[in-house]
């Protein structure tokens, strides 16, 4: 596994990166580019990816608890399984996105656009979201 716990990651290009298990725990992903990327299982509980662009990447069985993803590009992003638990998503772009499963429990979902009810109806749980 790779450790970037606490790193700053601000603004990088991680365009199609190709990382399995990464722990990025509290990292600063602000306005990263993961564009394509597949992390497949990484660990971002309280990661900042303010404004970061994860259109298309792949975050199946990430753990997303507390991360911040206002603002967040998350257009056909695959989070699949993903544990967005107390995560922000304040007007985070949703569109199509794969929420398969994904525990959505207190997430705030408040201005999130693009988001539907078809996608809402396949998550694990949205208690208190």
């Amino acid at each position: 596994m790779v450790d970037f716990k606490g790193a700053n990651i601000e603004e990088a290009n991680l365009k199609r990166a190709n990382h399995i298990g990464v722990d990025l725990i509290m990292a600063n992903l602000t306005f990263v580019n993961l564009e394509g990327a597949n992390l497949e299982g990484p660990n971002l509980t309280k990661a900042n990816l303010t404004k970061a662009n994860l259109k298309r990447a792949t975050f199946i069985k990430a753990d997303l608890t507390w991360a911040n993803l206002r603002k967040a590009n998350l257009k056909w992003t695959n989070l699949r399984e993903t544990n967005l638990k107390w995560a922000d998503l304040t007007e985070a772009n949703i569109v199509e996105a794969n929420l398969q499963g994904a525990n959505l429990q207190e997430a705030n979902l408040r201005e999130a656009y693009n988001l539907t009810f078809d996608q809402l109806s396949k998550v694990k749980t949205l208690y208190n979201a």
